[in-house]
């Protein structure tokens, strides 16, 4: 018989008739007469109910139907007779997948810990909290790449191994077909890459932003969806080694359409998830979200307007909240670096909304940001969220060779391998813009989980390469 997916199954008025069901059991219990099987196959957070009438079933046939074990269930779809869902199967048929010795399954109805499920991460989409997350984590894929096909943007496949160091923090993982136990070095005792697979020092990228301002002067509007990654040796709670970003870049557009832009992104990405995920949401809400407000949070960004603080002003504004009592763990004078902390009390406690922050110190941004009349700040424009902190980080780009030269040789920046990006100024230079949004910090957003962990289906940190 066709397998009709449980998803399907709960929504079907087709009562009375007869269906087959697939999944794994999430639990079984029951008395003397009858027994009552909780079936899951990941098409929703809902289990279905399978009721099974113990005159018609041994005890040797239902034996191996334990928690983890997959079945195939045929029966009668009939209304339920208990509260919590509309529809139950009466079981007919039952023809056992695999079993799960309740021995050793690690997966059984009782509280895990988020830290031990990182442990079997190979098995933890089976449990209701990462099925729901799982689930989450694609919609929202659908939800980036539906935004940017119906604004008129072309998706670009930018290289995963690069020459070059988008951000300048040195912290990259090297590609390498090099005999590591033998390395030719020249006469001054650095490694000779001439004999290495590309001839010369590669790494895995940690942005796509460069080779995408190529596209942008191309095709006008393009956007960067894939993998990057950071050999930063951080055990945060908001850091992964390995990391999806998203990367549109536009060609001219100013300051102001940039923060539009990223203001609309983000708010379809959000309402996507309200419109399409509740079930999972819900859930997320309930046993997951500390405050049980993820749903509230959701729908405050999505009917909000967000604020748009230069950055100037907000320094202002932390300096007064520490002078009536304020505790930070760091500093915010003019020319820091604001945290997560300080990112997080704009947002929450003084504006509580979103915040736009704009124009910083240009000493703390990164070198192609276009600069401003003062000299002193940039262009940068980074979307501030509750719970998140910085959650996009965006500017205007620098198209003047000359004043992105100045700004290269003012930060002793090795710009050797990099005469392909100089060149997009050389030639036909126009203006524009563009932001980098962190997958998984929006994922965090969305779930209101609290360990950027816990989702990616397989986590890479520091010490941290299973599965």
């Amino acid at each position: 018989m066709q397998r009709t997916v449980i998803i399907d199954a709960l929504k079907s008025t087709a009562l009375n008739q007869p269906i087959n069901v697939r999944g794994w059991v999430r639990s079984r219990r029951g008395n003397k007469q009858v027994c009552f099987i909780a079936l899951n196959d990941g098409s929703t957070i809902q289990n279905i109910q399978i009721v099974v009438d113990l005159t018609q079933f041994s005890e040797d046939q239902l034996k191996p139907v334990t928690t983890g074990s997959c079945i195939s269930a045929t029966g009668i779809l009939v209304p339920s007779q208990g509260a919590g869902q509309a529809v139950e199967i009466q079981l007919t048929e039952l023809e056992i997948y695999g079993t799960a010795d309740p021995e050793t399954y690690p997966l059984q109805k009782k509280g895990l810990s988020m830290e031990y499920l990182r442990t079997i991460a190979h098995l933890r989409p089976r449990t209701n909290t990462f099925g729901a997350v799982f689930r989450i984590r694609h919609h929202m894929t659908m939800a980036i790449h539906t935004y940017f096909h119906e604004h008129g943007f072309f998706n670009f496949h930018t290289p995963l191994i690069t020459a070059s160091d988008c951000e300048g923090a040195g912290q990259m993982f090297q590609v390498t077909t090099k005999n590591l136990y033998n390395l030719k070095k020249d006469e001054n005792g650095k490694i000779d890459y001439s004999d290495d697979f590309f001839g010369k020092q590669a790494s895995l990228t940690v942005s796509g932003q460069l080779e995408g301002e190529l596209a942008a002067m191309a095709l006008g509007k393009i956007y960067t969806f894939g993998p990057t990654f950071r050999a930063e040796n951080s055990n945060t709670p908001r850091h992964l080694a390995e990391f999806w970003m998203i990367e549109p870049e536009v060609a001219f557009i100013d300051k102001s359409e940039l923060m539009d832009l990223e203001e609309d992104f983000i708010k379809y990405c959000v309402r996507w998830a309200l419109n399409n995920c509740m079930d999972d949401l819900e859930f997320l809400n309930q046993y997951v979200d500390p405050e049980h407000k993820l749903i509230e949070r959701m729908r405050s960004v999505v009917d909000t307007e967000f604020v748009r603080l230069p950055y100037t002003e907000g320094i202002a504004i932390l300096q007064e909240a520490i002078k009536n009592g304020q505790k930070f763990e760091f500093p915010c004078n003019w020319g820091d670096d604001i945290s997560s902390e300080h990112e997080r009390y704009l947002v929450e406690k003084h504006f509580g909304k979103p915040v736009i922050m704009t124009d910083y110190p240009k000493d703390i941004k990164a070198f192609y940001m276009k600069v401003n009349e003062d000299g002193k700040t940039v262009q940068g424009t980074d979307v501030l969220f509750p719970q998140i902190g910085e959650i996009i980080g965006g500017s205007v780009r620098e198209e003047s060779l000359d004043k992105l030269n100045a700004e290269i040789e003012r930060r002793h920046i090795p710009m050797k391998d990099m005469w392909w990006y100089l060149d997009t100024r050389r030639f036909g230079a126009a203006p524009h813009a563009g932001f980098g949004l962190g997958f998984e910090r929006l994922m965090l957003f969305v779930t209101g989980m609290q360990n950027i962990r816990d989702v990616i289906p397989f986590p890479r940190t520091p010490k941290t390469a299973e599965f």
